[in-house]
């Protein structure tokens, strides 16, 4: 059966019969507090492209003050920053979230955040409280705060932000005893979801993948291939334009690859690693949103790992744009704690 934009080039993620009715109204209310940013035409500049990464992370800090606001109160988290010098000799802020005082040793998630790997930053408040309520559920999160392609944290294109990623997977994992972790798990959203496959494929090239024993992918942006998609990707037609399109997506991959000379590079874009680059990797959860443009390259990436040999699992959150699961702990508390306590569990279960 056709479904949204295959079904009616019209259709809005607000009209469309599957959407979960309160995303929806979440976000049919946000589209009217924030200003239009009109997608980058395929033959901008560099400079525009750039420009336009500081307007739509604008829109997106528009949004703090409301995120701060709704933050809960973490009297039993300990938080504190840790700036580590970075493979290329550049300083990388870790942030560095440890449950109640007591806490047995256990895992810790190594987190990098969502934002395409050119936007937003691991100290914005929509990724702190996801860090803080992965702490208090009682494991160690560690934040990473790696370079970007553009905004804020830019600009600094591929390999900048996964060398920041790996740089502070071998530090977590050389101090390990003295923030009690006993296992490390890597996982993000969107372009974080791409940094913690693509970190496990480079330390399994550099030869230091005992470094990480699982990877928590959340719709994970990782094909590159927004410009001119292949069939099997049917998602970015089906869901264009339901708060991420693939003309946004095409641009945002020149901001982090500005000569394209990486689209196939697994490092850039796993989505192109072969079966030999996969094998040997850890256990792998891919969780995808059923409205969400990327979601099918998540669930080819899964049957790729399966493949290979990866011990993987795969899941489709219904009735959620991207990301929609982590982003909206008031509005819907159960899909955020649902996925929350997946991570959680599947943290424990790998160790």
């Amino acid at each position: 059966m056709k479904e949204g934009k295959r079904k009616d080039p019209e259709m809005e993620f607000y009209t469309d019969r599957r959407a979960d009715r309160r995303l929806a109204q979440a976000l049919q209310l946000a589209s009217t507090m924030q200003p239009d940013t009109p997608d980058p035409s395929p033959q901008a500049t560099l400079p525009e492209l750039l420009e336009y990464c500081a307007q739509a992370e604008a829109t997106f800090d528009q949004l703090a003050p409301i995120q701060e606001a709704a933050m809960p109160d973490y009297p039993d988290i300990e938080t504190r920053t840790e700036t580590i010098t970075g493979v290329d000799g550049n300083e990388i802020d870790l942030f560095i979230h440890l449950p109640k005082a007591g806490t047995p040793p256990g895992p810790c998630v190594l987190h990098t955040h969502g934002g395409g790997m050119v936007l937003m930053a691991a100290a914005d408040p929509l990724f702190r409280r996801w860090r803080n309520d992965v702490a208090q559920a009682g494991l160690r999160v560690v934040g990473v705060e790696f370079r970007n392609g553009g905004g804020k944290l830019g600009n600094h294109p591929f390999p900048a932000g996964l060398n920041d990623c790996a740089s502070a997977a071998q530090w977590v994992h050389a101090h390990k005893e003295e923030l009690g972790i006993t296992h490390v798990v890597i996982s993000g959203e969107s372009g974080g979801g791409n940094l913690s496959i693509a970190t496990t494929l480079k330390a399994k090239q550099e030869g230091w993948l005992d470094h990480i024993q699982g990877v928590y992918a959340c719709c994970p942006y990782i094909s590159g291939a927004y410009a001119d998609p292949p069939e099997e990707l049917g998602s970015l037609h089906e869901n264009d334009g339901y708060q991420l399109g693939r003309n946004q997506m095409a641009a945002l991959v020149r901001v982090y690859d500005p000569n394209l000379e990486n689209s196939t590079n697994p490092l850039a874009w796993p989505y192109h690693a072969t079966l030999d680059e996969l094998a040997g990797l850890p256990p792998h959860v891919i969780s995808v949103n059923e409205l969400d443009p990327l979601r099918d390259e998540g669930l080819e990436f899964y049957r790729k790992l399966q493949a290979a040999g990866v011990p993987a699992m795969g899941r489709v959150v219904l009735g959620t744009n991207h990301a929609g699961d982590v982003g909206f702990a008031d509005v819907t508390p159960d899909l955020y704690f649902e996925t929350l306590n997946s991570l959680v569990a599947f943290a424990h279960r790998v160790g």
